[in-house]
């Protein structure tokens, strides 16, 4: 228990630490929601494998999918690295940061706002963003529940108080700067734990080999008659493995959260490195959360995954190790969990106060006054989310456990076709955005109030999440095309960042 509780004292005096260091840098707007858009790529690509990997992947998804497709569940990570990074970074990143700044938009709704030209269009993005991210951020604290009670055996509820306090103070005193330091320094931990946590739960079942050899015996008439299915190349059930890829790997390009972090970064080198690094991450936090969560078969016989749900697997899993390690897991999970928290809080107050607020509610907003407005939002949001959980917990409220599920897909299915092709597309236009918000956003809705309407394959939130990603790449072209087009002069102007002329070595640039 000394060991353990060293370890908390340590991780939480750094983070405090931080916070204050960089409160001298977060004294406007644009420093404290964006670090002054001067963020190197080792922060930035840290802070976007962070916010993307939290509590709810390493206990709650590892474990569910672990168990549905076994060691074929790294296919998710796998996924997350390749199309949720690297391609997300050499898509969006470089042409987000260029129209954003051209833009002048600072989040993901106010660039809705100017790229499409409409106030009405920012302020409906706005409120989808608060809608469906307090309950996302709410779910990052379940994942701790039983951790928290394996370790130390105290209450749930000051659990959550504790991670929400300590979050909130080092976001509120240094803003974007304070999470990007932090978020790296998390993601070192995550690393190391994750490497560290493998190893060590492999070897209670004779290495890798002998773990392997004993899942491919593994049987569940329930689930497929294959031999040796939890231990095959794609698993008992390639399509839904597919789904489950493809909402938590394409997700990410329309999630605000994750996109902000282009909107911060600093220069074209920065970018580049960003995008090496970012994947690396992945490929280690991602793909070894989903490998390790594919051998959760093998503790069956201490597992009852009928009474206790998905979310008893991996704390099960790591019941046997030493104390030392089981510090580690603690801190790597209150990682993943501060630092998506951190930013999904940040995206929630920056956006309300900026899209919602100034400009619509309080006509003339000064800095000082929208600075204010984000740090008390910030405390709000932690607040609402800290409630939503502990009430959750204390009551077992399923609808709100159901909400935390779809908020994935609402804000993806909603956000991530006007968002791409509005970089990308000159004849995108504010109707094509529109329909894709409110066909994302209604269907995830829809699916959840009455699943019975849907066909077998879409009643599950992660299926119909995935079809509206897919569904929105197909509606926002459909609508722009039979609506009236942008302002050529307007479209063109905002296209011309891309065109401006830059002198650069030729080690970079192969002329004619």
């Amino acid at each position: 228990m000394l060991i353990k509780s060293a370890m908390l004292v340590v991780f939480f005096g750094i983070m405090i630490a931080v916070g204050i260091y960089c409160r001298r840098h977060a004294t406007d707007v644009n420093s404290f929601v964006l670090g002054g858009r001067s963020v190197g790529p080792w922060l930035t690509a840290f802070a976007y494998g962070t916010s993307y990997f939290s509590a709810v992947i390493f206990v709650g998804y590892a474990g569910q999918f672990g168990w549905r497709f076994g060691i074929a569940s790294t296919w998710v990570g796998i996924g997350n690295a390749v199309l949720g990074s690297l391609l997300a970074w050499v898509v969006l990143g470089r042409r987000t940061r260029l129209m954003s700044h051209k833009l002048r938009a600072a989040t993901m709704p106010e660039f809705f706002g100017r790229r499409y030209r409409s106030e009405r269009l920012k302020t409906g993005a706005s409120l989808i963003v608060f809608i469906f991210l307090i309950p996302y951020t709410a779910s990052l604290y379940n994942g701790l529940s039983r951790l928290f009670g394996m370790a130390f055996n105290i209450d749930y509820s000051i659990c959550i108080i504790v991670m929400a306090v300590l979050t909130g103070v080092y976001v509120i005193a240094g803003g974007y700067m304070a999470t990007a330091i932090n978020d790296f320094i998390q993601g070192i931990i995550m690393i190391f734990g994750i490497i560290a946590v493998i190893a060590a739960v492999l070897a209670q079942n004779g290495g890798f080999m002998g773990s392997l050899s004993a899942l491919a015996a593994v049987e569940d008439p329930s689930v497929t008659d294959m031999p040796g299915a939890f231990a095959s190349f794609f698993g008992p059930d390639p399509f839904n493995l597919f789904c489950v890829v493809i909402l938590t790997s394409l997700g990410t390009w329309g999630l605000p959260q994750m996109v902000q972090k282009f909107y911060a970064i600093k220069d074209e080198r920065a970018i580049n490195k960003g995008t090496v690094i970012s994947t690396i991450f992945a490929v280690i936090v991602a793909g070894g959360c989903y490998f390790l969560g594919g051998f959760g078969r093998l503790f069956s016989d201490q597992i009852d995954v009928t009474a206790n749900g998905y979310d008893s697997i991996i704390p099960t899993m790591l019941e046997n190790l030493s104390d030392l390690l089981i510090g580690v897991v603690i801190i790597l999970v209150l990682s993943a969990s501060m630092s998506t928290l951190s930013s999904l809080v940040m995206a929630s107050a920056s956006t309300l106060t900026l899209d919602l607020i100034r400009g619509v509610i309080v006509k003339d907003m000064d800095e000082r006054k929208q600075l204010l407005s984000i740090r008390l939002l910030i405390v709000v949001f932690i607040a609402i989310s800290v409630v939503i959980a502990i009430v959750q917990y204390t009551s077992n409220i399923t609808f709100i456990a159901q909400l935390m599920g779809l908020s994935w897909g609402a804000l993806a299915g909603a956000f991530l076709a006007p968002f791409l092709y509005g970089l990308y597309w000159k004849r995108a236009t504010a109707a094509g955005a529109w329909a894709s918000f409110i066909f994302g956003a209604g269907i995830m809705i829809l699916n959840m109030a009455a699943p019975q309407l849907f066909p077998a394959f879409l009643q599950s939130p992660i299926n119909c999440g995935a079809m509206a990603m897919v569904a929105g790449l197909i509606i926002v072209p459909l609508v722009s095309l039979v609506t009236r087009a942008p302002d050529k002069e307007f479209i063109d102007d905002s296209f011309s960042c891309y065109d401006i002329p830059v002198t650069t070595h030729m080690k970079s640039y192969l002329g004619d």
